[in-house]
């Protein structure tokens, strides 16, 4: 099942009502494959159109995006190092 949602195809009601029912936890770029927390700073900073949303940090990583660097550091350095 795909779990993704492009930040462009969700309105503002439906897209905190997906967070409210953890149908989205995590955000991702769609440009340069990095998925991260939603309070993010560097996600934050998005454009809307290069923004994805995922239900978990595997599908994410199933998808082949990579953890940020800023807000999860302890699976970027995971990744960096190829224990991911």
């Amino acid at each position: 099942m795909d779990l993704m949602f492009l930040h462009k195809n969700l309105s503002r009601v439906e897209l905190h009502k997906k967070i409210r029912r953890n149908e989205i936890s995590f955000g991702g770029n769609l440009k340069l494959k990095i998925y991260g927390k939603l309070d993010c700073r560097s996600g934050k900073r998005m454009n809307k159109q290069n923004r994805i949303f995922f239900v978990s940090e595997k599908e994410a990583q199933l998808k082949g995006y990579r953890p940020c660097g800023i807000c999860l550091k302890r699976a970027y350095k995971k990744w960096k190092d190829g224990t991911i």
